[in-house]
């Protein structure tokens, strides 16, 4: 082979192995941080009571923190709830964007 062939191709070469390279890494990264959520999933349920006025009796609010792999099907499974209720009582929230760490509200 001709060494002008040699050294024009080299350098695309060489650049493509690299970011095929640096790809795979990042994505096995990617893969054993959801595989690990996947297998230690944590659910956090916290209450506070409300305070109310009047003759009402105080009511015990509960909120869940989203996980890896959370949907509001999910959620309300984990939480006695429906998807509905999670929808009235999270106004604004969109179910195809949960984020992970975000608050929500289950009663």
């Amino acid at each position: 082979m001709d060494r002008s062939r040699l050294t024009r191709w080299a350098a695309p070469v060489a650049f493509l192995a690299a970011i095929t390279i640096g790809a795979l890494v990042v994505r096995a990264g990617l893969d054993h941080g959801r595989h690990h959520h996947a297998q230690t999933p944590s659910t956090t349920v916290t209450s506070t009571t409300k305070k109310t006025h009047g003759h009402r009796p105080k009511q015990a609010v509960r909120w869940y923190t989203v996980v890896s792999g959370d949907t509001l099907a999910a959620i309300a499974a984990k939480t006695g709830t429906t998807v509905a209720a999670l929808e009235h009582l999270n106004p604004g929230i969109d179910p195809t964007a949960l984020r992970i760490g975000k608050k929500i509200r289950v009663q």
